[in-house]
């Protein structure tokens, strides 16, 4: 995932609403959205060169999503695991609490530079791997939007999902509207640009909330509803080079608890 944007209400019908664009190499192998042959709890698309995902939910009641940290600065393991393994690791964990406590204190650094959300329904956590060390947080209650610098950062793409989000809420015109704002492909003006050290011409193609491209782009635009107490819907639409739409798959996942 590159960019995230979505309202955490946890005593609310609905804690989470999200949505979330994918920006991946097309050449990439990938399977959409469904649930795992090999661990059928998990429900999400899934990388098939690393086996990891950018994004899936679990049975028992379990969401995760993960961002890479653009920042050239920031030193990388030669041996780095790959980060969308985060996601079912921080799924499938026992202990979700102890384990991102694990993380945070020393297996993070393990991973080239990343953001991971992980959530229970009730409590969603922010894991943040970057230049500075590693930091772990409560997410608080409210509108919050996630791409390749710590949470709420505000690059343009960051705080036009933010405030796209909310008013598609306000409106009641959920995913529709959410979904319309994260397929924006305008670049942001250069004053407005962050510096992360990979040039102006590559800041302004990275800068849309959905990337064009032959080779690299916004993958998938993925939603999300979790019910409270209830099912969890998820959907996903496709694209390939140049953003032209493969598919869209929407699913619904029963949370049964453990």
């Amino acid at each position: 995932m590159c960019l995230i944007a979505f309202d955490h209400r946890p005593h609310d019908d609905i804690p989470l609403r999200l949505v979330a664009n994918r920006d991946e190499f097309h050449a990439r192998p990938t399977a959409p959205l469904a649930g795992w042959k090999d661990t059928p709890d998990i429900l999400g698309g899934r990388d098939l060169e690393a086996g990891g995902t950018w994004l899936a939910v679990h049975r028992r009641g379990r969401f995760a999503a993960v961002t890479n940290v653009r920042d050239p600065r920031l030193a990388v393991p030669a041996d780095a695991p790959s980060r969308g393994q985060l996601v079912p690791d921080a799924l499938e964990a026992t202990d979700l609490p102890a384990w991102l406590k694990a993380m945070a204190e020393n297996r993070a650094l393990d991973y080239a530079g990343f953001n991971l959300l992980a959530g229970d329904g009730v409590t969603l956590w922010h894991l943040h791997r970057g230049l500075e060390g590693t930091s772990l947080t409560r997410v608080t209650p409210g509108l919050h939007a996630l791409s390749n610098a710590g949470l709420d950062t505000p690059w343009p793409k960051t705080i036009e999902a933010r405030q796209g989000l909310a008013a598609c809420l306000r409106q009641g015109h959920w995913p529709r509207d959410a979904l319309a704002v994260m397929a924006d492909t305008r670049p942001a003006d250069d004053h407005r640009l962050p510096d992360t050290g990979v040039g102006l011409d590559k800041e302004r193609w990275l800068s849309p909330a959905f990337i064009l491209g032959r080779d690299y782009g916004t993958r998938a635009t993925s939603w999300l509803t979790w019910h409270a107490g209830g099912p969890i819907e998820m959907g996903e639409r496709r694209f390939g080079p140049e953003g032209v739409a493969l598919g869209e798959t929407i699913e619904r996942l029963a949370v049964i608890s453990r």
